[in-house]
């Protein structure tokens, strides 16, 4: 007995784990066990428990780095899967808990015995700031994905708007090319109701990535209207009702919302893009799959969320009410000006802007990396939720996000605009679009795959609400009338590298 007090003792005198001045010891330990598990277990003897907690930190840590290497492809498309970000977020909570503890109990087992009231706050001081340092970023994990998946489920629904069902083997359901339109919503206070003033069909190659932008003006006239009630009510082409909707492409998607007889069975908020992906369908004679609504003035947040966006502008731009102007020159736009630059006609016209359009959405997908998105998450997030819709269901988001990394990396992106002189807006030639389209996109499969593409080869489109079947309009126009535009110069009937037109 005297020989273990005497050894006790001299532990205290040389500042061992007996006394107070084993503190800075002790909490070293306690640190080294929070940055890798079982070092104060095993350097205690308690090896078995020890080699347990360090055989799982190796696991996870392993594990962690393979997903950010190896396995990262995998990873971005099971970070797109609600279900399986339920389970991250649990498994972060299981984790931070038993990091915390980890903490706490190798602190118990190195601390001093017989410390002072001042030695032993400190420590626990010290082992709060430790277990603080290790919850937070913790947290900060689980509050990000509880963020995302709420985005991700709020703009994407189970399925889609209507309930189809994915195979996750086939997700393109064995088709060459999935059509996607694009669309720019121009809402305001003053002006209630949804104009889409921005129409571009993306048609996408689903083994490489290939696009053609296919746009089409918003003040086109006299199209046709799909088979069905609005056809019924519109046999000559839409003409609109009163002197608020003259008859232009862009109001066919609120007149759809409010007039729910054109579009029987569809419920509110679906209405305007089932009636105008079939009529756009109609008037490309190509399917529309999917659809994809960008409010412009949410726009503007997502732009200044992610920081601004680089556009090289060649020609000034008048932009708002007091005569500013957008000066040339590679400049960072914020929201604001960006909507400007996407919507801004002084001085040029609708045509010239479509094509400045197209040029922001690839800046912005060029420029939208993951370290922008990961460091303005929570802002480009919910300005997402207030800013999207669509009807692309989740099931797809894993193929969308691996077919978006092609396009990203490899592919080429071509655009056709069918806009004067190729087309006169007012009587437009919609035997010629569909050919034009048609063209289009087979020569974009040519190169891939050498042979046509199933959207040229005449059969009848489809998109998600049903068959729709391409006619002309019962007074087909294919003639310029009175008013338009002719030119000595042969029309651009091909389309053109998006890198290359823009600036």
């Amino acid at each position: 007995m005297g020989g273990w007090a005497s050894r006790r003792a001299r532990r205290d005198r040389d500042g061992s784990p007996g006394g107070a001045g084993g503190l800075p010891r002790a909490l070293a330990l306690t640190l080294a066990s929070a940055l890798v598990w079982g070092v104060a277990h095993i350097v205690t003897g308690r090896r078995r428990v020890g080699g347990l907690l360090l055989a799982v930190y190796t696991v996870l840590a392993a594990a962690l780095a393979a997903a950010a290497t190896v396995y990262r492809g995998d990873l971005l498309d099971l970070i797109v899967r609600p279900d399986v970000l339920q389970q991250i977020t649990g498994g972060l909570v299981l984790l931070g808990v038993l990091w915390v503890a980890v903490v706490v109990r190798s602190y118990q087992l190195v601390r001093p015995d017989g410390m002072r009231l001042s030695a032993r706050s400190l420590g626990a001081a010290a082992v709060a700031l430790m277990c603080f340092g290790v919850a937070v970023p913790t947290a900060w994990a689980v509050r990000g994905t509880y963020v995302y998946r709420d985005a991700l489920t709020s703009i994407f629904q189970a399925g889609g708007h209507n309930g189809q069902k994915i195979d996750t083997d086939d997700p393109w359901n064995g088709e060459e090319r999935v059509n996607i339109l694009l669309l720019g919503g121009d809402a305001a206070e003053n002006r209630p109701g949804v104009r889409t003033d921005s129409m571009t069909l993306a048609s996408v190659d689903t083994e490489t990535g290939d696009t053609v932008l296919l746009s089409l003006p918003r003040n086109l006239e006299s199209f046709p209207m799909p088979p069905g009630p609005a056809r019924d009510r519109f046999p000559y082409g839409f003409t609109g009702e009163g002197p608020m909707t003259p008859g232009l492409l862009n109001e066919v998607y609120q007149y759809a919302e409010e007039h729910p007889d054109v579009v029987p069975g569809v419920p509110k908020g679906e209405r305007g893009p089932t009636l105008l992906k079939a009529t756009i369908a109609g008037i490309l004679g190509l399917p529309v799959d999917y659809y994809i609504l960008v409010d412009m003035f949410g726009f503007a947040d997502i732009i200044d969320a992610m920081g601004g966006v680089k556009i090289n502008i060649l020609q000034p731009i008048p932009y708002g009410q007091r005569g500013d102007v957008l000066q040339p020159g590679n400049r960072t736009l914020t929201g604001k000006e960006a909507l400007w630059y996407g919507r801004s006609r002084t001085n040029s016209s609708d045509y010239v802007r479509m094509g400045r359009q197209k040029c922001l959405m690839a800046a912005i997908a060029e420029q939208a990396d993951p370290r922008t998105v990961l460091t303005k998450f929570d802002a480009l997030a919910s300005a997402a939720k207030q800013t999207l819709s669509t009807d692309l269901p989740q099931e797809l988001l894993p193929a969308l996000i691996q077919l978006s990394g092609e396009i990203k990396e490899d592919a080429s992106i071509d655009s056709l605009q069918f806009v004067p002189p190729l087309i006169h807006t007012g009587n437009p030639d919609f035997e010629k679009i569909r050919k034009l389209a048609a063209e289009a996109v087979g020569a974009a499969d040519r190169p891939a795959s050498g042979s046509p593409s199933p959207s040229s080869s005449g059969s009848s489109p489809k998109t998600p609400s049903g068959p729709v079947t391409v006619e002309p309009p019962v007074q087909a126009q294919s003639t310029p009338g009175p008013g338009a535009t002719r030119t000595s110069e042969a029309p651009e009937t091909d389309p053109v590298s998006l890198e290359a037109s823009c600036p």
